[in-house]
């Protein structure tokens, strides 16, 4: 019986390849980013292009032209001719101004524990251009199109978990990728299509010359929310899909409980018509459609079966009011992430046509800080809900007749059924649920001095919804197994055969199909997925899903058309 370990399967969630592999690519500069734009970038490798359009240009050269000018005749612009934070009392010389720049990246560069995942930093890289491109920051296209060159060439800086606290934008995370662009130092890592380099190595393989920081230009670069901005983005799209994915289990879930669709008539949810509530309960019709397991009630009729119940149990009738609020909030936060994505968020900041400059705080990263809470909190009460389905499937007391904990092998007295899988998934709701607590609000950090006296804690935000995603991914995978077994199980009540594709509705038949090309277990009619306990190690099959939903593979594609 062979595993897959813990170690191959992050090798499998992580086989992004950077180079190219998108037909379109994505214009930087002129049209506003999506998340999808930003997933297809860091994620799938598509590639991109700086505008040329004339104007966007003429403002980036504006507004370096405009910090030049300040420089020589001494006008006091923070930053520039000031030192930083807390001592922006201290007067910089026009002789200083580029070293203060470089320093910058020096006394930043605090980084500590894990890398972040190189497709979190290729978002935190197209956002910091995309940011630029405004012409509002006074840095050079030159060093904008270092960034271009670093995504098309699948060179990713290395980028720590810990040192933003998402006051003055993630200043520690962006000092990595500056040092990194320029070629600063060989301290300074990157990976270079999987191959670990250091940065001025990584330079002259891009034929291109260790860069000398203007001034202005390592506060614009590191002045900024791009890389919680980017991780968020990241987290929102692989949401979504999660979703998605949740819905198609609930699906498969109320099938194999022989639940009713009748909780789903539109006349209920036009009655108390929430946009989240709506939508769920109009997917749910849809996913349920031509179902040979669900009760078929849509006319309204309904009658008593035996002494079952006549109508469903809460996590079954009221599937879209729970999930409604989630859909909405997740909408909303989607909405803030994208705004954030296409905002110029450093300082000071530039207006060219005015010939002025202002100091403000673009780089205080609330909405995202606030909105990555609000994810984790949705993502731990749709894995409640899962929780709650997993147990009346396991429970022939509310299952509708189901075997105890969806036995396969009766005959088999020491068979134990997916007993030991319902545990793994109790062990991992909690921990999602305790995610969903804020950190927005908590720990103030009187920073440097007291200039940054407030702060978002966006960054730790984003980085903990990342776990809590990737956490998730794996009790998605359980969720989809005991939806599998389930179905199967009560095929054979009502068909004598094991073969769910025959009974299932056709959209919840997409994902059943995905899920057990995934595991390796083609359906047949005389067993179920899961048959003897000692036939497969379930970790590996929990391993092998978890990864494809990762990869954006067969189970996401399965289930494209609720995303």
């Amino acid at each position: 019986m062979k595993t897959l370990s813990q170690a191959q399967s992050k090798t499998l969630s992580q086989q992004f390849s950077f180079t190219g592999n998108s037909s379109a690519n994505v214009i930087i500069g002129n049209q506003k980013l999506t998340i999808n734009d930003v997933a297809r970038v860091a994620r799938n490798g598509a590639l991109v292009s700086l505008t040329d359009n004339a104007d966007v240009l003429q403002n980036i050269h504006a507004s370096c032209d405009y910090i030049n000018n300040a420089v020589e005749s001494g006008e006091p612009i923070y930053g520039v001719t000031s030192g930083f934070g807390g001592m922006a009392n201290v007067a910089i010389s026009r002789e200083q101004a580029s070293e203060l720049q470089t320093n910058l990246v020096w006394f930043l560069k605090t980084g500590a524990g894990n890398k972040l995942p190189l497709a979190d930093v290729r978002a935190a890289m197209l956002l910091r251009a995309n940011s630029h491109m405004h012409g509002a920051s006074g840095i050079r296209l030159e060093l904008i199109k270092r960034m271009e060159t670093f995504l098309n060439a699948g060179v990713t800086p290395y980028v720590y978990e810990f040192g933003s606290i998402g006051a003055s934008g993630d200043l520690v995370p962006l000092s990595y990728i500056t040092g990194s662009l320029i070629g600063l130092d060989p301290s300074f890592k990157v990976d270079f299509n999987g191959k670990e380099m250091d940065a001025p190595t990584a330079l002259s393989q891009l034929n291109l010359s260790p860069l000398t920081l203007l001034p202005k230009e390592g506060l614009a670069m590191m002045n900024g929310t791009s890389v919680m901005t980017g991780i968020a983005a990241n987290c929102v799209y692989d949401t979504q899909i999660l979703t998605a994915i949740a819905m198609g289990v609930h699906a498969l879930d109320i099938q194999a409980l022989n639940g009713t669709n009748q909780s789903f008539h539109p006349f209920i949810h036009n009655s108390k018509p929430h946009p989240g509530q709506l939508w769920a309960a109009d997917q749910m019709i849809s996913l349920l459609a031509n179902s040979q397991l669900v009760r078929d009630e849509l006319d309204g009729k309904h009658d008593y079966r035996d002494h079952e119940l006549i109508q469903d149990r809460y996590s079954l009738r009221c599937l879209p009011q729970y999930l409604g609020p989630i859909v909405d909030g997740i909408s909303q936060i989607a909405k803030q992430i994208e705004i954030e994505i296409n905002s110029v968020t450093d300082n000071p900041l530039i207006d060219v046509n005015n010939q002025a400059s202002y100091h403000g705080g673009n780089f205080l990263g609330q909405y995202v800080g606030v909105g990555m809470d609000h994810l984790r909190y949705y993502i731990g009460l749709m894995a409640k809900h899962l929780d709650v389905q997993i147990a009346l499937l396991a429970s022939p007391e509310f299952s509708n007749g189901l075997p105890p904990s969806l036995l396969g092998n009766q005959e088999r007295k020491v068979n134990m059924g997916l007993k030991g899988l319902q545990i793994c998934g109790n062990s991992i709701m909690p921990l999602l649920t305790f995610y969903g607590n804020s950190i927005a609000d908590r720990f103030p950090t009187h920073a440097e001095q007291f200039n940054q006296n407030i702060n978002s804690q966006g960054y730790t935000s984003a980085t903990l919804a990342r776990r809590s995603v990737d956490i998730f991914q794996n009790y998605m995978a359980i969720a989809l197994m005991f939806g599998v077994q389930a179905v199967d199980l009560r095929t054979y009540k009502k068909t004598g055969h094991y073969d769910a594709r025959v009974c299932l509705s056709p959209a919840t038949e997409r994902l059943y199909s995905a899920v057990r090309h995934v595991v390796g277990q083609k359906p047949t009619s005389d067993r179920p997925y899961i048959w003897n306990d000692n036939e497969q190690g379930l970790d590996e099959h929990i391993a092998r899903i978890s990864a494809d939903i990762a990869a954006g593979g067969l189970i996401v594609k399965a289930v494209q058309d609720i995303c």
